[in-house]
């Protein structure tokens, strides 16, 4: 579940995302609340208007915010009370360590590869990387579907030249650490770092500024 606010573009409203959109969208309105929902009937997202009188919102960062459990109770007592029987929950971290267990050609393109990563989960996960530097046996930074990145980008399930990815393999720009080098390439971190454990962008940013992590 990704929970966002943007406070120029649309003052007073929750964004939350739930899913990939397939196709046609449909909107359900109700009080405050208009309900998304894909075209297979799946819920995608919720709007919350007039966020205000549900939660804290001045206090609120813009952009991507982590909401409180208080604070999602209280929007699940508003979709109640609106007559939704959708209840909002964080799951696992989205943003991980993994470690890459393959790391082959692309079939169909001169720098792609497919990996096979290690992210914790019961299975690997593919991901297609366009990295000039991904390699076997690296730990790294993996954005799961899910993810709302810094820059606004969502990661979903896709495909890359007829092939299924899965997730996001970072940069250190793209996961906006403030000392992120400028050149191209996905960061390699400390061997010591779990696959599955969320990432940590304070640690690895003074990893970086310390030289320990050098790209």
């Amino acid at each position: 579940m990704i929970t966002s606010i943007n406070k120029v573009s649309y003052p007073g409203t929750l964004i939350v995302i739930l899913g990939q959109d397939d196709g046609q969208p449909k909107y359900e309105e109700r009080a405050d609340i208009t309900r998304i929902t894909d075209s297979k009937g799946t819920v995608t997202g919720f709007n919350f208007f007039n966020i205000e009188s549900v939660i804290d919102y001045d206090q609120l960062p813009n952009g991507q915010v982590k909401l409180s459990a208080d604070d999602l109770a209280a929007l699940n007592a508003k979709l109640a009370q609106a007559g939704f029987n959708d209840k909002l929950a964080y799951g696992q971290p989205t943003v991980v360590y993994g470690l890459v267990k393959s790391c082959e050609a692309h079939p169909d393109s001169d720098h792609l590869h497919v990996t096979k990563v290690d992210v914790g989960a019961t299975d690997d996960v593919q991901i297609v990387c366009g990295a000039p530097n991904i390699a076997a046996g690296q730990t790294v930074v993996v954005a799961l579907p899910g993810t709302l990145m810094p820059n606004g980008l969502e990661i979903w399930p896709g495909e890359l030249r007829g092939v299924a990815s899965f997730g996001m393999i970072c940069a250190a720009r793209e996961l906006g650490l403030p000392h992120a080098p400028e050149k191209r390439g996905i960061m390699v971190v400390p061997d010591s770092f779990k696959a599955g454990a969320a990432f940590e962008p304070t640690k690895c940013d003074e990893l970086i500024a310390s030289g320990v992590i050098t790209l």
